[in-house]
């Protein structure tokens, strides 16, 4: 079982972390103090442990990645995060974005499709620190319609279109944070706002790269 510790030394370099985000243009205070509680080197191979906080994404199982740190807080503030928010992730990953959400005070439900990295996540022993975690393995393009509706969704991979029935399982008034592929490398940072049940209305933000969003499950 893999011991974590949180030095000194990994608490300074999330400080720096935190103060490059802000110059950046992260602004929401919630989000930073996120970023500054939950330790990213617990979430990669010891290996990269000397270079877990910098502003970049690394490799995880099943050629998947954990975002940046930037692209983690940019989404975040995007997605207005209150206390007790009911949360669907698309794209649980490390857990890391999960766990940021988590110490928000949000209550996350999160779909994996790769049964590698959900089976590698089960035996995570961080994630015990956020009961408010609950995750499943599944096609994030279904979501999680027994648990329907949300007031919140968050996708972390490129979707080639806005899921349907994501947006049935979005409560009206809430919001949704997705990277939407315009076919070429990069993504258009949307957020979606329902306004009735068969309306929404779209808001556009920056460009970023993340790995596509696939249907089904890989078993």
């Amino acid at each position: 079982m893999r011991k974590f510790e949180d030095t000194y030394r990994h608490k300074g370099l999330r400080n720096q972390l935190v103060k490059l985000l802000s110059e950046k243009g992260i602004t929401n205070q919630s989000v930073l103090n996120a970023i500054q509680n939950v330790p990213r080197h617990f979430f990669l191979d010891t290996a990269f442990d000397k270079i877990a906080y910098e502003d970049r994404a690394f490799p995880i199982a099943e050629g998947q990645t954990i975002s940046q740190p930037y692209t983690v807080a940019y989404q975040t503030q995007l997605l207005q995060v209150e206390k007790s928010d009911k949360i669907l992730e698309i794209g649980t990953g490390s857990m890391y974005q999960a766990c940021v959400l988590a110490e928000m005070g949000a209550w996350v439900y999160t779909i994996e499709r790769h049964k590698k990295i959900f089976d590698q996540n089960k035996l995570f022993s961080f994630k015990n620190k956020y009961l408010t975690i609950k995750c499943f393995f599944g096609d994030g393009f279904e979501g999680l319609r027994t648990f329907a509706p949300f007031d919140k969704i968050l996708i972390t991979a490129a979707a080639p279109f806005i899921p349907p029935k994501l947006i049935e399982q979005l409560k009206i008034g809430g919001l949704m944070v997705v990277p939407v592929d315009e076919g070429s490398s990069s993504q258009r940072m949307l957020r979606i706002t329902k306004v009735s049940a068969d309306a929404y209305k779209e808001e556009s933000f920056d460009l970023f790269s993340f790995v596509p969003m696939l249907t089904g499950k890989n078993l």
